[in-house]
């Protein structure tokens, strides 16, 4: 899990199991927790002067074999945490250390137990170009954006809630600081991350931790449903309250909190900025640094990208995992898809395509067809799409994007029935299979095969397969798919294949399916051996 360990001398791992607390600050600890879950350490220190400045504290964690440094924070009212997530079963050691006598030198231990159904563990970067979760299970991402949910107000939040547990959406961007948007019905946010008074009164040295426990809060609940918490850090549209022009020591104490209360939280992404490009108080060589600095401090290794307005970041840097894209243009063909997964050779999530509704303005007028469409582009690319609905109605307190509540669009069935296509597809992923000339086609050369015929009202389509890992006598099975209707008609016939030129392979009797010759029309072509690659 590229967690920065070191070897444990045998004596050292004796002495911290034999070990017992010191006296001075008491500590609160869960005897028992779950892998990948959160092991919380709560301790009792000073709490006069500024403790988010003046106390340093955290904490090492060893399972006798590795050792893992983890920091801690200041929770408020003299009490500080450190919150742990463990990769692996059985007894696990920890030992305080803090520039306050009190805080350190504290020394316990803990059992961890299997994971139990449902939890997985984060998400990591799988086969160059896609995901999965640390037990190797598939993630095939289907996202969606609710920027500012937190700040909404509670019963819209619980309303939220109450979508997500029946949406097909398994990762939400939303903002970690409050946004100066307006809201129809006009209310301040409930709460504010920095000590002081609105709108730009502000003491960067000191946060309100009921803001994060607020949102914390939304981030387990978020786990719960399985869903990825994709924490957008920094933004431009908090300029009403000045966040986006902290000095670069602010933005630096705020990186190190933030990872230091939610990197334990196996749900979370960082995102480093939305629309990066748009805050003109940071040069790109600063938000590499902060790119950087998340990398350095958080020790279970989240997947970590910045958001583009205009222009693109170098998402070579190595602290980069994926490429968060915003590029509407891009996905309305497979073939423009597909061209930045070249450029970077990492995953590429294009996160925000415009929006599905009917905004006033351009990039919030997506027709429920088109946002299907544009997800499938995505897919046959080898690359993955997010979702947006910003749908304003007299009846509605504001849009999906901007506070959450109920969705308005015809597009989210739609994804749903995407995502079980995609879980029960090849376990490493989508790949474009021909990109040179038949940007359509994505799978597994030779095994499995999807194909997306976009706008094109075809009334047939001729059996004829790129040569990759394909030979004489092969027999696949063919499935119709109405990507906007939602269903999957079966051809009732086998497919036997003979080499038709040097690059393709097409049916022995020069076989054609028959469509239903409408836009939004996919095929689904495996071999009928069995394959390994399959999810059982």
């Amino acid at each position: 899990m590229n967690l920065r360990t070191f070897e444990v001398a045998p004596w050292l791992a004796l002495l911290l199991a034999l070990a017992a607390p010191m006296e001075g600050g008491t500590v609160e600890e869960s005897p028992a927790v779950e892998r990948w879950n959160t092991f919380e350490l709560t301790l009792h220190g000073p709490a006069t002067g500024n403790p988010f400045v003046d106390v340093r504290l955290g904490a090492r964690f060893t399972d006798g074999t590795r050792t893992i440094e983890v920091p801690g924070f200041y929770d408020g009212d003299g009490v500080y945490r450190v919150r742990f997530m463990p990769d692996a079963t059985g007894a696990w050691h920890y030992e305080t250390s803090s520039n306050d006598p009190l805080l350190a030198g504290q020394r316990g231990e803990f059992t961890v137990t299997p994971a139990r159904r449902g939890n997985h563990g984060p998400v990591r970067v799988r086969n160059t170009y896609h995901f999965a979760y640390a037990d190797g299970t598939p993630f095939k991402p289907i996202g969606t954006t609710i920027y500012n949910w937190t700040d909404a107000p509670e019963e819209v939040q619980e309303q939220t809630l109450r979508t997500l547990a029946t949406a097909p959406f398994n990762k939400a961007r939303m903002l970690l600081t409050p946004q100066s948007v307006a809201y129809r019905r006009q209310f301040a946010p409930p709460r504010w991350p920095f000590a002081g008074q609105p709108p730009r009164d502000w003491d960067f040295a000191r946060f309100n931790p009921e803001y994060f426990r607020a949102f914390e809060k939304r981030v387990a609940q978020l786990r719960e449903l399985g869903i990825e918490a994709d924490l957008i850090l920094f933004h431009p549209y908090g300029k009403a309250w000045g966040f986006e022009a902290m000095d670069a020591a602010a933005d630096e104490r705020y990186v190190r909190y933030v990872v230091a209360r939610f990197a334990a939280f196996r749900n979370v992404w960082w995102s480093l900025a939305n629309e990066y490009d748009l805050v003109r108080t940071k040069t790109e060589e600063h938000w590499d640094q902060l790119g950087r600095l998340v990398q350095a401090t958080d020790p279970f290794d989240h997947l970590r990208s910045i958001h583009h307005s205009q222009l693109l970041f170098d998402n070579r840097q190595p602290w980069v995992t994926h490429a968060s894209i915003q590029n509407g243009s891009a996905v309305e063909e497979p073939g423009r898809a597909e061209l930045y997964r070249d450029v970077w050779r990492k995953p590429v999530v294009y996160d925000e395509v415009k929006y599905e509704g009917n905004a006033r303005r351009r990039w919030g007028q997506l027709s429920g067809p088109e946002m299907v469409h544009r997800f499938w582009c995505g897919t046959v690319a080898g690359t993955y799409v997010g979702h947006g609905d910003f749908f304003g109605v007299e009846d509605a307190p504001d849009t999906w994007t901007s506070f959450g509540g109920v969705l308005r669009g015809e597009s989210a069935p739609r994804l749903a029935f995407l995502r079980t296509i995609l879980e029960s597809g090849p376990a490493d992923g989508l790949d474009p299979v021909d990109k040179w000339q038949n940007v359509t086609v994505a799978g597994v050369p030779g095994e499995y095969y999807l194909v997306y015929l976009g706008r094109e009202s075809a009334t047939a389509w001729p059996f004829r397969l790129f040569r990759s890992g394909l030979k004489d006598g092969m027999r696949f099975k063919v499935e119709v798919i109405d990507t906007w209707a939602m269903t999957i008609t079966p051809v009732e016939r086998e497919f036997v294949i003979t080499k038709s030129d040097d690059y393709t392979f097409v049916a022995v009797d020069g076989g054609s399916i028959a469509l239903p010759g409408k836009p939004g029309i996919a095929l689904r072509i495996q071999r009928t051996a069995p394959a390994k690659f399959l999810k059982e």
